[in-house]
């Protein structure tokens, strides 16, 4: 929750900033953010490519664990399709990307930016980042209603590292594995996934 914290004040700070034209040269910006992006999915690479846990963790599953991540993507997928046909703001490609952040605020958000512009990527951020501190509230409240699973299901992306712990602690050890097999797989989803729903 900190880490949630600390980037929803540094997104404040740069709102601050931005209304006060404290920075000139705002025609730049485009560049800063596209390098930004292109070094942060270099670094996504790099933190799961080198992480030996990882590496180690899916020699030792098996097939089954992979229906968590499935049936993440489509819970999600149900509820974006209740939300579009509720509402009409934003347009349906840009709910299925927001939703398809699944919980990962910080590349999502920079990716959807890019492609539909600021707004969309602002409540990008802000939905992910919701997903990611509710898990963290409400995990012991969404064990003990939906089971052990729900944790993981409701973290997404975030259950291989932020929202670990928590789950680890309300729904056992024994759901590590499956925790860490999600978060790595739906981190590597999301921005082949935004890309997807974009292209057409």
């Amino acid at each position: 929750m900190k880490s949630s914290l600390i980037i929803l004040s540094v997104f404040f700070s740069g709102l601050f900033v931005g209304a006060m034209h404290v920075i000139p040269g705002k025609s730049n910006f485009n560049d800063i953010s596209t390098f930004i992006l292109y070094a942060l999915m270099f670094l996504v690479g790099v933190s799961i490519g080198s992480d030996k846990r990882v590496w180690a963790q899916f020699r030792m599953m098996s097939f089954r664990v992979l229906i968590i991540p499935v049936s993440a993507i489509i819970g999600t997928g149900l509820g974006l399709f209740v939300y579009i046909l509720l509402f009409a703001f934003p347009g349906t490609k840009d709910v299925l990307a927001i939703g398809a952040g699944f919980g990962y605020y910080s590349l999502s958000s920079i990716v959807i930016s890019k492609i539909s512009g600021e707004t969309i990527g602002i409540i990008a951020l802000l939905s992910n980042i919701i997903r990611e501190v509710g898990t963290l509230v409400l995990a012991p409240v969404l064990v003990k209603y939906f089971g052990k699973l729900a944790p993981i299901a409701s973290g997404g992306a975030t259950t291989s590292d932020t929202t670990l712990p928590i789950i680890v602690k309300y729904s056992g050890k024994e759901y590590a594995l499956g925790a860490i097999v999600n978060g790595v797989i739906l981190t590597l989803l999301v921005p082949i996934i935004i890309a997807f729903i974009y292209a057409f």
